[in-house]
């Protein structure tokens, strides 16, 4: 697939890079310096290059979002119009100083995207993982058993493209339901946040869903 990346940070640079290593065609923009997306590019290989968001999102099969919310507007306005396309967003609606949430309960930071971006499929992915543990269940995507990754949208083949690109990665998608659902999952980062970033093991840190029958 044809993958744009919008936000080459932590999150928008690893992902970025394992969809290249998987084989997709990525396009990494949005970030301090050009250099800097030219230096994600090489390290990626395979068909990554550095682009503008516009570029990014001209021929994109899929869009990833990853930018810090109070840079969304900024980013989505130098992407130009992207409707019909697919948007996969990890970007939590955290305020100025990332020490909460800035929509919830009754709302979702990927329910206020889709809202934004009418005649859009947005899909909310990869947002309850830490960006340090990418490389390790990439590197393990091999194993029988692998972490789990929930996921909720409302268009059947954008959820569709974003389990394939869960599992390229090296996680088990959850299909947690509808857009809505992200009112759960967006906080539920937080959960795993406060995990890996405030007690004691690290931020490489996964998670796995099982059933019992």
């Amino acid at each position: 697939m044809r993958i744009g990346i919008l936000g080459s940070g932590l999150m928008g640079g690893k992902l970025g890079t394992l969809f290249a290593r998987a084989g997709h065609q990525v396009v990494f923009s949005y970030a301090r310096s050009e250099e800097k997306l030219k230096r994600l590019a090489r390290k990626a290989g395979g068909k990554a290059r550095a682009g503008t968001p516009r570029e990014a999102a001209q021929r994109a099969d899929a869009l990833l979002l990853a930018v810090h919310w109070s840079r969304v507007d900024d980013v989505l306005a130098q992407a130009g119009d992207l409707a019909g396309k697919l948007v996969l967003t990890c970007s939590l609606p955290m305020n100025a100083d990332d020490s909460a949430l800035v929509v919830g309960q009754t709302s979702s930071g990927a329910e206020e995207l889709a809202r934004r971006l009418p005649g859009v499929r947005v899909v909310a992915a990869f947002n309850t993982v830490p960006s340090e543990v990418l490389f390790d269940v990439y590197a393990a995507r091999r194993k029988a058993s692998r972490p789990s990754l929930a996921y909720c949208g409302d268009d059947r083949r954008g959820k569709s493209t974003a389990a394939r690109l869960i599992r390229d990665v090296g996680f088990e998608p959850v299909d947690a339901g509808p857009l809505r659902i992200a009112r759960y999952t967006e906080p539920f980062g937080l959960l795993v946040a406060q995990l890996a970033y405030e007690r004691r093991g690290g931020p490489r840190l996964a998670y796995t869903f099982q059933r019992f029958k």
